[in-house]
């Protein structure tokens, strides 16, 4: 079976108010925060090897991720510069709207953004970088169900990210008012997918990062 056409949101807009400092670019591992979350969505998608230094198995991925940027656009711009220099298949999109502080208007600018072939959307949050390969993997491996359109993953009975959702969706995913609401709408159309505890968290205070950096 072909697999499924997927480009990647990366919601990166934030102004990281209760961080105190732009988190995106936080140091995590041998990389920051946000080349954490490109590396695991990457490895999920393309069942990769751990360094991408080749291009070509990226090239035939059918894959991209798309950042948007925000708040810290300049320096978001640059940490893309690098990890896309690096191999990864990563660009940007500036959200214009973003000091509205509103997740949804980051979300219609990733769809404006996507390539045309592409089938699916997978909505990832760009301080999630606890987020696990194999979680991220199983979200994803979901797309090959027959009639598969809308795909989160769950936790112990409670959603997390990244969200899958397909094209046929995103005209209502951009017309919502809330993702909330949007989920609502299309309640019968979800597929849930068991995931572990990674897929709950991200970073919003220094205490989730110091925290997250002793659990990683």
């Amino acid at each position: 079976m072909e697999r499924a056409k997927i480009s990647a949101i990366i919601l990166a807009a934030g102004l990281s108010r209760r961080m105190g400092q732009p988190k995106m670019l936080l140091p995590w591992g041998e990389t920051s925060v946000l080349g954490q979350v490109v590396s695991t969505l990457c490895k999920a998608v393309t069942d990769g090897p751990a360094d991408f230094e080749t291009k070509n198995r990226m090239a035939k991925a059918d894959f991209e991720i798309i950042v948007v940027t925000g708040g810290v656009k300049e320096l978001v711009e640059a940490e893309v510069t690098r990890l896309a220099t690096g191999g990864l298949p990563v660009r940007t999109v500036f959200n214009s709207q973003h000091e509205a502080g509103e997740m949804m208007s980051s979300i219609r600018t990733g769809l404006a953004a996507i390539a045309p072939e592409a089938e699916y959307a997978l909505i990832a949050l760009g301080d999630q970088p606890q987020l696990s390969v194999e979680s991220a993997r199983r979200v994803v491996a979901a797309a090959q169900q027959p009639g598969a359109r809308l795909i989160l993953p769950s936790f112990e009975m409670r959603r997390g990210h990244p969200w899958l959702v397909h094209r046929d969706l995103w005209p209502d995913l951009a017309t919502a008012e809330t993702g909330r609401a949007f989920l609502r709408a299309h309640e019968n159309k979800i597929q849930y997918v068991e995931t572990d505890e990674t897929v709950m968290k991200d970073l919003d205070t220094p205490e989730d990062y110091r925290r997250g950096l002793n659990t990683s």
